[in-house]
């Protein structure tokens, strides 16, 4: 009996032995190739992260060399790098940017690309990213339909001979590219204005003034709205009906812009394309906007012209947008800090 009992604990013993060994195989072939798998997926998840930053970064980089408006920097910093040297004209351009920083807190600022889109670009950027809304008089009105108002009601065919910055069009559709830009400044104005998030609106910003296309298409809108408030106040002098504002008898003043057809062909025509807005278009541009643009003029220091306004006459309820140049052509956002 004794020895049947001896026999039945050798044999489960070496059953369970037998079994222990194949399970014993079976678990170190499992955590073989659960270490394996997480090894895998170790180096595949370091190797996704790796393209993902790379990617992120690649289409950072991307959108920093599309951006017309870069982001901000340092005031002083860029100053310094500008206008090294000790010549006359860098002294003063650095004691500029000193009074700035000192007098008027103004910390930052962002660089805009220099074309002849830059006065215009700086001004819808700041309109867009403070989320300033429509004008009072753009609210009453359709602004799709000036374009057909000024041709088919106002008998303008010359509008034909209408030019879109560096794309020299002319021709009998340019009534139907003016009304593409139309919308795409009311749409685009009308989305952005209603983003109450800072943040949400300043990235719908990067987005818009990164793709030439589609700002150019602003640019040109805005031309054209000067345009119409041109011809507008040409027919209201003509007939006598209301009074006109000064700059624009001070527009019609000019030899170069007697009359709007010749505004058009010797001033708006080129803009965009080898001449940018002079100080009577920056006028109607606030005045038009509803802004009082303020403008630092750093070639003018130490003038009473340092400082000016556009237009000088404004009213209280009027937005207030900063712009910086340094020659009167090409301008930049000053940023404050207070």
């Amino acid at each position: 009996g004794r020895h049947e009992v001896w026999s039945w604990k050798t044999a489960s013993k070496e059953s369970l032995c037998l079994m222990w060994q194949k399970v014993k195989v079976q678990l170190m072939l499992s955590m073989s190739f659960l270490t394996a798998l997480f090894w895998y997926c170790r180096r595949l998840y370091s190797f996704l992260a790796q393209l993902l930053k790379r990617w992120s970064n690649y289409l950072q980089r991307q959108l920093i060399r599309n951006l017309s408006v870069l982001p901000e920097v340092d005031l002083l910093g860029y100053s310094a790098r500008e206008w090294k040297g000790e010549t006359k004209q860098a002294k003063q351009m650095r004691e500029a940017y000193e009074e700035l920083f000192r007098s008027c807190h103004i910390k930052y600022l962002r660089q805009v690309r220099r074309d002849n889109y830059s006065v215009i670009r700086a001004v819808l950027f700041q309109i867009f990213s403070q989320g300033i809304p429509f004008p009072s008089w753009m609210k009453e009105r359709d602004i799709l339909k000036l374009p057909e108002k000024l041709l088919y009601s106002q008998g303008c065919n010359w509008i034909q001979q209408y030019s879109f910055g560096p794309e020299r069009y002319t021709g009998p559709n340019a009534f139907g590219k003016l009304r593409k830009c139309m919308e795409a400044l009311k749409t685009n104005w009308a989305e952005i204005s209603a983003t109450r998030d800072y943040e949400e609106r300043g990235s719908m910003c990067n987005t818009l003034f990164s793709d030439e296309s589609k700002e150019y298409k602003l640019y040109e809108a805005i031309k054209f709205i000067m345009l119409y408030e041109v011809v507008e106040a040409s027919e209201q002098i003509k007939s006598r009906d209301e009074p006109v504002h000064n700059l624009f008898r001070l527009l019609f003043a000019r030899d170069s812009s007697s009359d709007p057809l010749s505004f058009m062909m010797n001033h708006l025509n080129s803009i965009g394309d080898s001449i940018c807005l002079d100080q009577v278009e920056l006028f109607l541009l606030g005045y038009l906007l509803e802004v009082k643009i303020r403008v630092y003029r750093l070639h003018r220091f130490n003038t009473e012209e340092f400082q000016e306004n556009y237009p000088d006459e404004y009213r209280r309820e009027w937005n207030e947008i900063s712009l910086l140049t340094e020659d009167d052509r090409y301008f930049h956002i000053p940023l404050f800090r207070t």
